[in-house]
């Protein structure tokens, strides 16, 4: 009888430890990712497509991140993954055009937040048991409102516009 505590406390343990695993980064990720990613912009009907993520170790800690847009695989980012402090969790994803962009590893998840032609986009990957999540949820930089801020414990509070949400479960090849 005092046999099967035991066995449930290495079960568990081993399950740990796998799960640690799953959510490993970038390890965790390595591999080439392919699924379906909805487009939808705010108003529109919405839009569907192939994307893939390929990941693999390029040289010194450093990672090829690979997106891939379309079933004509005309739409090629092949950038690199480079770790920056990985303690800290903080990763740049370098496009290789001088365009290098701050990532960060945080409660299981890859994100990052960046601006451009007045828009700002919040990107997310992460694991699950169904796969590879991708979100980026794109909003205009310019506050459409600003709220608030009648008193020192009322703080003026900015608004923005949600331009579109791209959604998407990437399955391992």
């Amino acid at each position: 009888m005092k046999r099967i505590p035991y066995l449930t406390v290495i079960v568990l343990f081993f399950q740990s430890i796998a799960n640690g695993q799953t959510n490993s980064f970038p390890q965790s990720f390595i591999g080439n990712w392919k699924g379906t990613l909805t487009w939808t912009v705010a108003g529109k009907t919405p839009q569907t497509f192939t994307m893939r993520l390929n990941v693999q170790l390029a040289d010194s800690g450093r990672y090829s991140w690979q997106i891939i847009y379309g079933d004509d695989q005309r739409d090629n980012r092949p950038y690199l993954l480079i770790p920056v402090d990985t303690v800290k969790g903080h990763w740049v994803i370098d496009e290789r055009n001088s365009i290098i962009l701050d990532s960060y590893w945080i409660d299981n998840r890859f994100t990052g937040v960046f601006a451009v032609g007045g828009s700002t986009i919040l990107d997310q990957y992460w694991m699950d048991e169904e796969g590879l999540h991708v979100e980026f949820i794109t909003y205009s930089s310019k506050a459409i409102t600003t709220t608030g801020g009648a008193s020192k414990e009322i703080p003026p509070v900015e608004s923005y516009q949600i331009k579109s949400v791209q959604r998407g479960l990437l399955k391992k090849q």
